[in-house]
């Protein structure tokens, strides 16, 4: 029990001390993930790393300005830093939202230049922004004069036929004139025609290099590399060229690797936590929120691969699959699957 409310006592801490360096970038952040990265991702994430820096999913304008704004920008204390990445290409809807943002307690509002599907580019927002770097600078303007957080911009590589380096210097180039200093650069091209959102995760391919060169180019902006890297290691080479680096389904898919991102990353001195002392901080926060009516498989289904690679894992993951989801499972249900991977709460 001391162990567990040290781990609170610490991520009390953290948050306090993130919200009071809310202008300084992180050198690993975890992707915005449309229906992962919710606030219980990044409830159970915090537990593993102080510092690491945490995306909302994916949230439109319209949503904020006309919808459900507690339910769709609420998040605990202990997140931070976490960062809001709205959707739109609308300036004066974005200011606004970037003013609420800012009220709520974010760290960051980060623009999203880089979804590819059908949805975002019926509503002109996302990838096909990409050709319109006078209309991303406006945006970026707007939202920097209504707001006193960082404001950044995570993109492709290039779209649809655009080819080489020079589009995307130059898209980078215009929108740093207009104030943005931190750049996510997802090393993969945009096809908005022909592939599916996933596809144009996997298919085209990879180029660090121009992510690289636009570090060399742009040595003043703040430049963090998107695709592909799924382990510490290669976080840690790319570092050798960049200021950041953003992980994907590599942290959700493993989420446990972030147990020793504090110290190899960040250079902390904190012993890196064990499972177990996770999951005890876990189990307190699933107990909490479902005082408050939260279903159990809201947060459990974010955990499935947290034992990626370990004796048990399998069962676990079945277990919660099985039983998490059925009406009135309680959070025994969690401690009984943990018991498959010799974790005993």
């Amino acid at each position: 029990m001391a162990l567990n409310q040290d781990m609170h006592e610490d991520r009390e801490k953290a948050a306090e001390c993130a919200a009071a360096r809310h202008d300084r970038p992180g050198r690993l952040s975890i992707a915005p993930m449309l229906d992962w990265t919710d606030r219980h991702f990044r409830l159970f994430a915090r537990l593993l790393s102080r510092h690491t820096l945490l995306y909302t999913e994916m949230v439109t304008t319209g949503a904020i300005l006309h919808g459900d704004r507690d339910r769709h920008l609420g998040f605990n204390a202990v997140e931070h830093p976490v960062a809001l990445q709205l959707g739109g290409s609308d300036p004066e809807a974005l200011a606004a939202c970037a003013r609420i943002g800012s009220d709520y307690g974010y760290d960051e509002i980060n623009l999203n230049v880089g979804c590819p599907s059908d949805r975002v580019q019926s509503g002109r927002f996302g990838a096909c922004l990409m050709a319109e770097p006078g209309l991303v600078a406006e945006c970026v303007a707007a939202m920097r004069a209504a707001s006193d957080r960082p404001v950044t911009v995570k993109s492709r590589i290039g779209i649809d036929h655009q080819e080489g380096y020079e589009p995307l210097a130059a898209f980078v180039e215009t929108v740093a004139a207009a104030g943005c200093e931190a750049f996510v650069i997802h090393a993969r091209k945009a096809w908005l025609q022909g592939l599916s959102p996933k596809e144009n995760r996997e298919i085209p391919p990879l180029r660090h290099d121009m992510v690289h060169r636009l570090k060399q180019d742009f040595p003043r902006l703040h430049i963090s590399i998107n695709g592909g890297i799924r382990t510490l290691d290669e976080t840690e080479a790319q570092l050798g060229h960049v200021d950041g680096v953003m992980i994907g389904r590599a942290a959700y898919e493993n989420p446990f690797l972030l147990r020793e991102a504090d110290r190899r990353i960040f250079g902390g001195d904190r012993l890196d936590p064990q499972p177990i002392e996770v999951m005890r901080a876990f189990m307190d926060d699933v107990e909490d929120e479902m005082r408050k009516g939260t279903q159990l498989h809201a947060m459990t289904r974010h955990i499935l691969g947290a034992f990626h690679g370990q004796p048990g894992a399998r069962a676990f993951r079945r277990h919660l699959s099985e039983h998490a989801p059925r009406k009135g499972s309680t959070p025994e249900v969690l401690r009984e699957a943990l018991r498959h991977v010799g974790v005993d709460l």
